[in-house]
């Protein structure tokens, strides 16, 4: 029902305590998990119940918009369409409602549920719960994410393995307590991959000393030894000591904890670095919402993707708050290896989809993650078996200096005005078995936004007998190597460059420089130009990256002009970047063919989340996802646009990443593009720093060509 209301929309914030768009509550999982096991038809059907994912249903735009208008910050109703008789707004939003994925190890079955979150109150305050099943689907032929607590219970399985511990005696263990299982997914390669059974191919690593819990056990890699686990029976299907390859010895470099616990010694001359901000941050938080320096948006997380950003936009002066983009995130990552030989030539993670970047997601620490004033956000789990778990301080929000923001000094008058920058970082960080990621967004007071994904942590090495080298990798140390490899990242970037929530007016060019033909235009042969086509279809809007031609992509209003009369927009600048360095016929690539391209543009729709489909776990299908959606060829001439960008580092190792890999940073830019009609940072203040307290006024350079004039 609604109703017109001519009482201030503010009032109404006190009957909707969370925002549509917020991450669920440890109480909305506990709702959504126990109305779900409640619907099971049977016993055993309840029993088999494991919980891989619950994470909120996000509405549809025009809830958001509804929800931003009337209910919450920024409260904005330009954001609705207007009607005659003025706005019509209903007495309540509709109902959170909660997406659960359930694989049943009973049947090895994967269902997707939602549930309708009717009623949630914290049980301390002596509420009660209330959710109700909106729908439940199995889906055919899919193997869901792994989870933790199958991780551990297969390395139990395999240590308690008689023939692999037999095996190991070969090579001189006997203590199954320095024995390393690390479970892979196993990808899809033969018939015998498929999602009929749950599967991992572990990896198999080795420590040295039994006291030591933080000694680095990649560095003794077990070869040799071919091991399948049936994930749903917890049991090996097929186990063969192919080949007795000798573990490789103790590295004396292998550590990476402090001082003399590595046997070594830390550096004494690292004076204390300290960020003080004695007035305080400049941003506002407001539960989710974020508010800094013109800009404002909203800050959710998912098991799958980590940080999620919502709503971004721009208070622009005059021409108000002006949308950049509906939501921003990291939807996946592959990370192929480059050695044909095994186990190696296996080793294709989807890290967020086998696996999951939330699920992986640290509790962060102040002052070595993250420094200076600094506002954390918790995130909310089920683990497998339905209870819920929390990570503290799993998100960091806080301002960067960032050097010079702009300059400039008349040469004339030796007079100076300069600017420092400062940015505003949301990230969280992750562990992915051997490898750590980071993954930042960065906003900037000149209207930039970028992102940025730091890797580090130990690379995943290989054991190499007497004698043996590999050109496919990096000798690292007697009997170890660490072969080439490359990481890609996937950034799903939903835009609505100065348009209402779901409003279908944003097209896309790609610009690229061209050098002027020799001519009567070119006479001095120095001229070049900036040439642009528009993407007219998901067909030709299937792009790669390309330097020489300083390439690059803008998005832009079809409706809306700056001040020289130029569609607004902003513009996604490439940083480094490569393609996959495999053959078309690569195993690999039939889960991963959204790969083959740097940039993919989609019209947007509300199932087209992930770029490998759903399920890329143990996937027999060819191209699902992001190659098969592009085939409908939808028009993009106006439209709600969708960015894919497809980004990836080629890592040939070197000794330097041993034993703990310095971080390597990769990323790219979203850039204003004629979206305001001057510098928007031409009004940040100069700094009160130390140069302003040794001088009040400006010094008057009296030397050379300022003395002579």
């Amino acid at each position: 029902m609604v109703v017109k209301l001519k009482v201030p929309a503010i009032q109404m914030l006190r009957a909707h305590p969370r925002h549509p768009l917020d991450p669920l509550s440890a109480a909305e999982i506990a709702v959504a998990v126990s109305t779900v096991r409640a619907a099971g038809a049977t016993p055993e059907v309840r029993d088999g119940m494991r919980f891989i994912e619950v994470v909120l249903k996000e509405p549809d735009k025009h809830v958001v918009a509804l929800a931003d208008a009337y209910f919450f910050p920024p409260f904005q109703p330009s954001l609705l369409p207007k009607t005659k008789g003025g706005p019509v707004i209903p007495r309540q939003l509709p109902p959170r409602q909660a997406r659960i994925i359930v694989y049943n190890k009973r049947s090895n079955e994967t269902s997707v549920w939602i549930v309708e979150l009717l009623e949630v109150h914290a049980a301390a305050r002596g509420g009660h719960h209330r959710g109700k099943v909106i729908s439940s689907k199995v889906i055919e032929d899919v193997q869901p994410p792994m989870d933790a607590i199958e991780y551990a219970d297969c390395e139990s399985v395999v240590k308690d393995y008689p023939p692999f511990k037999e095996a190991m005696k070969k090579r001189g263990i006997d203590d199954m307590d320095l024995v390393m299982v690390d479970p892979w997914c196993v990808g899809y390669y033969k018939e015998e991959d498929a999602p009929s059974r749950r599967l991992a191919r572990p990896l198999i690593f080795c420590r040295t000393e039994s006291d030591c819990p933080m000694e680095n056990g990649y560095a003794r890699p077990v070869e040799g030894i071919h091991v399948l686990v049936d994930m749903q029976k917890m049991e090996v299907v097929e186990f063969e000591d192919q080949k007795l390859i000798p573990l490789p010895p103790p590295d004396p470099l292998r550590n990476y904890t402090a001082g003399e616990t590595r046997g070594g010694a830390d550096r004494s001359d690292v004076k204390p670095l300290q960020i003080i901000q004695p007035e305080g941050p400049s941003f506002r938080v407001n539960g989710y919402h974020v508010e800094w320096q013109k800009w404002n948006f909203r800050i959710g997380f998912t098991p799958r993707e980590g940080l999620v950003i919502y709503s971004i936009a721009y208070d622009d002066g005059s021409r108000g708050r002006r949308s950049v983009a509906h939501r921003l995130s990291f939807v996946e990552m592959v990370v192929p290896y480059g050695d044909p030989n095994g186990p190696h030539y296996r080793k294709n993670a989807f890290d967020a989809g086998e696996d999951g970047l939330g699920k992986n997601a640290h509790s962060l620490k102040k002052g070595c993650d993250c420094l200076g004033y600094i506002k954390y956000f918790d995130a909310h789990f089920t683990n497998f078996t339905g209870g819920v778990e929390t990570i503290e301080n799993c998100v960091c929000l806080h301002e960067e200096d960032h050097g010079i923001l702009w300059k400039h000094q008349d040469w004339r008058t030796g007079l100076a005005e300069v600017r420092r920058s400062r940015r505003l970082t949301v990230s969280f960080i992750c562990t992915v078995a051997n490898y750590e990621y980071g993954f930042f967004w960065h906003f900037y007071q000149d209207g930039k936004i970028e992102a940025e994904v730091k890797l580090t942590g130990i690379l995943s090495l290989g054991a190499l007998q007497h004698g043996e080298s590999r050109k496919y990798g990096t000798m690292i140390a007697p009997g170890l190597y660490a072969p080439v490899h490359q990481h890609f990242f996937v950034a799903r970037m939903d835009m609505a460059v100065d348009c209402k929530p779901g409003e279908p007016v944003n097209q896309v060019v790609e610009v690229n420089v061209k050098v002027e033909e020799p001519g009567p235009n070119n006479i001095h042969s120095n001229a070049f130009f900036a040439e642009e086509e528009l993407l007219r279809t998901e067909s030709e809007a299937q792009r790669d990256c390309n330097p020489l031609s300083a390439r690059h992509w803008i998005v832009r209003n079809t409706r809306t002009v700056n001040r020289t009369g130029q569609l607004t927009g902003y513009k996604l600048v490439p940083g480094s970047n490569c393609l996959p360095l495999a053959g078309s016929e690569a195993k690999f690539l039939r889960r991963a063919a959204f790969l083959q391209h740097n940039l993919w543009v989609t019209q947007y729709h509300k199932d087209e989340q992930y770029p490998g489909g759903e399920f890329p776990n143990q996937n027999p299908r060819v191209g699902e996802g992001l190659p098969t959606w592009v085939k409908q060829n939808r028009n993009l001439e106006e439209a709600d646009i969708v960015l894919w960008y497809v980004f990836g580092i080629t890592h040939v190792p070197r000794l330097e990443d041993w034993p703990v890999m310095p971080v390597e940073r990769i990323g790219f830019m979203l850039s204003p593009h004629g979206f305001f009609n001057c510098s928007p940072a031409v009004d940040v203040p100069p700094s009160i720093g130390e140069c302003e307290k040794e001088s009040v006024g400006p010094k008057i350079n009296q030397t050379g060509i300022l003395s002579k004039l």
